[in-house]
């Protein structure tokens, strides 16, 4: 049986001139992958992904994360006493103006074994050829 997962997708506008708080931040969570990992396991986050967009209007983060449950992500963040979730929270209080939701217009996910690979590009664009999507 399929368990859907919750999938969430913020704009996260930045103060202006924060750029290099931000990558410190990024370059942070980089060096302790380990715990920053383990806390996504905890909160039953299966992918967290940010992305830099320097708008006219001012900078931002794009927010993308998968989770069993975003309320009980959020319920353990807000508990946790790992001293990754301190730091980001204190960049989230130092960084950050506002958060919009985006809305979510497709998710596909491909049926697939844990562990298994995705199909290569080749084999994708072979396929295309064939006048397949």
């Amino acid at each position: 049986m399929e368990h859907q997962e919750d999938v969430i997708c913020a704009k996260v506008w930045l103060k202006p001139g924060s750029e290099a708080r931000v990558r410190e931040w990024a370059s942070h969570i980089h060096a302790h992958r380990a715990e920053a990992l383990q806390t996504l396991q905890e909160e039953g986050v299966t992918i967290e992904s940010v992305f830099y967009d320097p708008t006219p209007e001012g900078p931002c983060l794009i927010y993308y994360m998968r989770s069993a449950s975003q309320a009980h992500a959020m319920a353990v963040a807000a508990k946790s006493a790992h001293a990754i979730d301190a730091y980001h929270q204190a960049f989230k209080r130092e960084a950050w103006v506002k958060v919009e939701r985006l809305e979510l217009l497709l998710d596909l996910v491909q049926d697939r074994q844990p562990g298994a690979a995705l199909p290569s590009p080749d084999l994708l664009q072979l396929s295309a050829q064939k006048g397949h999507p």
